[in-house]
């Protein structure tokens, strides 16, 4: 969903549109609190920043188009890539530690709605490092801010996607083959996968270690224990233990609830190296998070950096905040309203824009007009002929003049 002022349910448009602005307000804050700052990049970049490099968009998502010069130009279909080539052409070492977190609009064609290719993302980029601590950190932030929305019922899926990559290259696939089965284990779709492998010229032992990472999806602990058994070298051992590495640090985070394991979790961005992760939440069919380490992209770019992070969808989580009610009327009020007769006008038009000035949201309204006002308020002002009052859902309180009104609103909004 992406409300914009103009549609045709205009109400119900600018209302999601403040909770929607409420909601990237949250996600900014905790971004800031693990100390990220905010970057943008081009919404145009030149086609072939995508399409020299591999593990990317695939071209037939890109939206085109052509500048003046002739040269082809896409709306950004993603934003790591743009990232990730900004730090490798200021040269930036393994031992520049940054991070970068963003909210920008990805552009690309839909095949499910073909009347959407517009979408935003709130993501963080974590580059300079390549340790579980770090990695477990910003899985970390990923439920914090999940958290912070309020959503409860969400989980974490995590895989590695070195460990499948580990086991594949044993079976040497062509690249259709490779396609097809990746499709059948992100799908789960055990009754096809072992057909297909029957017909593949693989030892029986890799055929049996394939078939089984669909199952590989639950309990950290049971999942850890089926990898065990199927660990064909040194190389996916290593990458086992990186994943059991990450969720030890996880556990000393207080989040292991939150997490399952699923080895089967394959991420169409190719340029993913090792930790990758979802989320879901409830009642939401398609993942509202997607992230991993990916240190081999800006290697494409000259510059060998390590980097970690994630993207949120946006459009789907105020989907899902929307659909679950945790949005009310409520966190739409304003703080003060102020309502007056013509002779007070003075009087309330000074006292709003001072309250103004301290950082309030105040609304103004003449009872001498026929204006109908269906916004609520924390607070109500009334400036009536004789008398001024303060009202409140808990209290309502007479005043002698707008000098005792203001002592009770001291300072900024914030001190208060």
């Amino acid at each position: 969903m992406k409300p914009f002022i103009g549609d045709s349910n205009n109400n119900n448009s600018v209302r999601d549109f403040q909770i929607r602005e409420e909601l990237i307000s949250k996600l900014k804050n905790r971004f800031t609190t693990y100390g990220y700052k905010q970057i943008r990049t081009s919404t145009f970049e030149y086609y072939d920043l995508y399409s020299s490099i591999t593990g990317t968009v695939n071209p037939d998502d890109m939206i085109k188009v052509v500048d003046s010069t002739g040269k082809v130009l896409v709306l950004r279909p993603d934003v790591t890539i743009p990232i990730t080539r900004m730090a490798a052409s200021n040269k930036q070492s393994a031992s520049d530690k940054s991070r970068y977190f963003y909210v920008l609009d990805v552009f690309r064609q839909s095949y499910e709605k073909n009347t959407q290719k517009e979408s935003t993302q709130a993501g963080i980029e974590y580059l300079g490092n390549n340790s579980a601590e770090i990695d477990a950190e910003v899985i970390m932030l990923a439920i914090h801010t999940l958290k912070d929305i309020g959503f409860s019922n969400f989980k974490i899926e995590i895989g590695h996607a070195g460990f499948f990559k580990e086991l594949i290259t044993q079976a040497a696939l062509s690249s259709s083959e490779l396609a097809h089965l990746q499709t059948l284990i992100q799908s789960k779709n055990t009754a096809e996968i072992d057909p297909f492998l029957a017909e593949l010229s693989i030892p029986e032992s890799l055929r049996a270690a394939i078939s089984v990472i669909p199952m590989m999806y639950g309990d950290p602990k049971l999942v850890i224990e089926q990898a065990k058994m199927n660990c064909m070298n040194e190389n996916m051992q290593s990458k086992l233990q990186n994943l059991i590495d990450v969720f030890e640090v996880l556990k000393d985070y207080g989040a292991d609830d939150s997490i399952v394991f699923n080895l089967g979790l394959i991420n169409n961005m190719n340029y993913y190296s090792d930790i990758i992760f979802q989320g879901f939440i409830e009642q939401v069919g398609k993942p509202v998070l997607m992230g991993g380490r990916y240190d081999n992209l800006s290697k494409q770019y000259g510059t060998p950096l390590p980097a970690v992070g994630f993207a949120f969808e946006v459009d789907l989580m105020l989907d899902a905040l929307l659909q679950q009610g945790l949005s009310t009327e409520e966190d739409m009020q304003v703080d003060i309203i102020i309502y007056y007769v013509k002779q007070k006008q003075r009087d309330a038009l000074e006292t709003a824009y001072i309250l103004r000035d301290r950082g309030y949201q105040v609304l103004t309204f003449s009872t001498d007009s026929h204006n109908q006002n269906s916004v609520s308020a924390v607070w109500t002002i009334r400036y009536e002929t004789n008398q001024e009052l303060l009202s409140s859902a808990t209290s309502n309180q007479l005043l002698s003049d707008s000098h005792e009104l203001l002592r009770l609103f001291p300072g900024t909004k914030e001190d208060l």
